[in-house]
């Protein structure tokens, strides 16, 4: 009889045993939280910066196909002049470009050149300004046509274009009196918290049926 509960003792835990048993398992999922709350919180950081980012690549991109494709002078049609701002009054602060960007389809009465320009307007909140893209898609108008305002990015302090010639950097470009389109165009978006350059190569050749 004593034999026999003394086997049946010794295939039990003892107390310290479960305490040990514990503690192991306490640190082995202390061990995985902190891994998957790390992982958690690297995940949310990059979807934020992610999210931030978007808006930005997303007015990039549009500014980028305007500008590659722009439409070289042809005579008086299509010129590029820096000093003229033909829609200052909704904060332009770009020239105008003309650019092969419009959509061609059976529903709208004009072709694919379309002018635009950029500028700042106050934002709704009134704390910052936002970038709009100022489209005109009739240029056979015979009146003045009111642009339409597409809003592209928020929180921008200023946008500036530079021209390269070939050779260096210029603030103005004047196709009237230049003989074509500069090179490349290179964009300065200042935003809220940092500061932005893009350079879009241009075709500066003017293309014939020839």
């Amino acid at each position: 009889m004593n034999l026999t509960r003394t086997v049946k003792s010794r295939c039990a835990f003892t107390l310290l045993e479960v305490l040990i048993a514990i503690a192991v398992f306490a640190i082995v999922m202390a061990a995985i939280n902190t891994v998957f709350y790390g992982a958690l919180r690297l995940r949310n950081r990059t979807m934020a910066a992610l999210d931030e980012s978007a808006p930005i690549d997303h007015a990039l991109a549009i500014i980028r196909r305007d500008l590659a494709n722009t439409v070289a002078p042809n005579g008086t049609n299509y010129p590029l002049q820096t000093t003229i701002l033909s829609q200052s009054q909704f904060g332009q602060l770009t020239p105008d470009l003309y650019t092969a960007t419009g959509e061609i389809d059976g529903m709208v009465p004009w072709g694919d050149v379309q002018k635009i320009s950029y500028g700042l307007v106050p934002s709704a909140d009134g704390t910052s300004r936002d970038l709009i893209r100022l489209v005109s898609h009739n240029l056979l108008a015979t009146t003045t046509e009111t642009p339409e305002q597409q809003w592209l990015l928020g929180g921008v302090r200023n946008i500036a274009l530079h021209y390269f010639d070939g050779t260096q950097w210029a603030d103005v470009w004047d196709t009237t009196t230049q003989s074509n389109l500069p090179t490349a165009i290179k964009v300065d978006l200042d935003l809220t918290n940092t500061l932005m350059h893009m350079v879009v190569a241009l075709d500066t050749q003017v293309r014939t049926n020839q």
